[in-house]
């Protein structure tokens, strides 16, 4: 067996050369954009008035004017006007254009309007104030958001802004999810009383949905025969390869020989690590990337969320990268495996995260999943944790 941080890196020698799409930009968002967004024109395009109230020349407030008349009343969306009339205002909307001949703008909190004349009532008034300029964040031709940048609702204000209706984005692997095993029925069927329905692939694939990769289902029998067939043509079709089941010691699992058999190198198969110690991993001709994980759900949806993610992240060109949590209650865990610890994590009002530990029965424990929040890693040559202790944990259950 290897270790849980030498099986992260052997993943990461094993990449997807992605191309190039482009998406609607209602489908883009948490993509990784494949090209810099490029600014077509200033950011603002124009001198844009921040506060409603009046504009005014400063130099007649430096000389002392603090009443002015009214020339005229002007809204977002007009084209720019030219006011040369010396001792004027006019009254202006925000969002709208800076006229020309005019370079300060007081807010109607500040001043008093009667008989279309505007009386400033505060001092203190600041030349060219509550005025956003033209090019003042952006200049045309610059980049707006980088590539390799994972898309969120912010950068996608910015593609519309842009005129970015279709957004270039890394094409995700078209991704087949496999179950293995007899034993295994259809989710609408019921079982007999030594079957089960199928139910882990259902976590997998709703986490790559999560991800954006598509992933269609399929289902093999215990029958070797079968499954090279079926498994030629799901390698021919698909790139992320994700099996779940068939890669222990039993007597039917054989998958591991099935998958040598046809071309799949294996570069690890078990991890020194609880749950999921059977996990295999593969690649075929640097066009199939092969996740064979463990049939237990907490085993596969624990591996999915480590590994799986960890490949992806880098696969688009991201840093895969940690969050952190203190330990909210001593534990002790004497094998010498990384444990992944399903726990529960609370926000302290002094900005750390506190993860609660606690124990399921075994993998097959799938429902103490829906307890949790996450998984908190710890590491594999300790026995005893002690409360307070800050770990890596990896969330699996989104914040609203």
């Amino acid at each position: 067996m290897i270790s849980y941080q030498e099986a992260l890196q052997v993943i990461s020698q094993h990449q997807l050369t992605l191309n190039t799409t482009r998406v609607p930009i209602e489908q883009a968002n948490g993509h990784v954009l494949a090209q810099d967004l490029i600014a077509d024109r200033d950011f603002p395009p124009f001198d844009r008035v921040t506060m409603d109230g009046i504009a005014i020349n400063f130099a007649d407030y430096e000389k002392g004017q603090r009443s002015f008349p009214v020339a005229d009343v002007i809204g977002a969306g007009m084209p720019q006007k030219n006011l040369d009339i010396p001792g004027q205002c006019v009254q202006i909307m925000t969002g709208a254009i800076m006229p020309t001949g005019l370079d300060t703008v007081i807010r109607y909190e500040d001043i008093e309007i009667e008989d279309d004349v505007a009386t400033i009532k505060e001092e203190g008034i600041r030349h060219r104030q509550n005025i956003h300029f033209k090019g003042q964040d952006k200049k045309a031709g610059e980049a707006v958001v980088a590539k390799g940048t994972r898309l969120s609702p912010v950068e996608l204000i910015v593609a519309a802004s842009i005129g970015q209706s279709e957004i270039p984005v890394l094409e995700l692997p078209k991704a087949a999810i496999i179950t293995t095993g007899d034993e295994l029925v259809n989710i609408h069927e019921s079982p007999l009383e030594h079957q089960i329905r199928r139910s882990s692939n259902y976590g997998v694939q709703a986490l790559l949905k999560e991800w954006n990769v598509d992933a269609t289902q399929f289902h093999l029998k215990d029958d070797k025969e079968l499954m090279i067939r079926e498994l030629t043509s799901i390698l021919s079709t698909h790139q992320l390869i994700i099996l779940t089941g068939g890669v222990s010691r039993g007597k039917f699992d054989y998958l591991p020989e099935v998958l040598e058999e046809l071309g799949v190198e294996k570069h690890f198969h078990k991890v020194k690590q609880r749950p999921g110690k059977p996990f295999w991993f593969g690649t075929r001709n640097k066009q199939n990337i092969v996740f064979a994980l463990p049939g237990n759900p907490v085993s596969s949806f624990a591996c999915a969320n480590v590994y799986l993610r960890h490949w992806l992240q880098l696969s688009q060109g991201m840093e895969a990268t940690n969050s952190y949590a203190e330990l909210g209650q001593d534990l002790s865990f004497p094998p010498e495996l990384t444990w992944f610890v399903e726990c529960q994590l609370e926000h302290l009002e002094n900005g750390k995260v506190r993860a609660t530990a606690f124990r399921g029965n075994g993998s097959g424990d799938f429902a103490n999943l829906t307890l949790a929040d996450g998984f908190l890693i710890l590491p594999e040559k300790q026995e005893t944790f002690k409360a307070g202790e800050v770990y890596p944990y990896i969330r699996y259950r989104k914040e609203v």
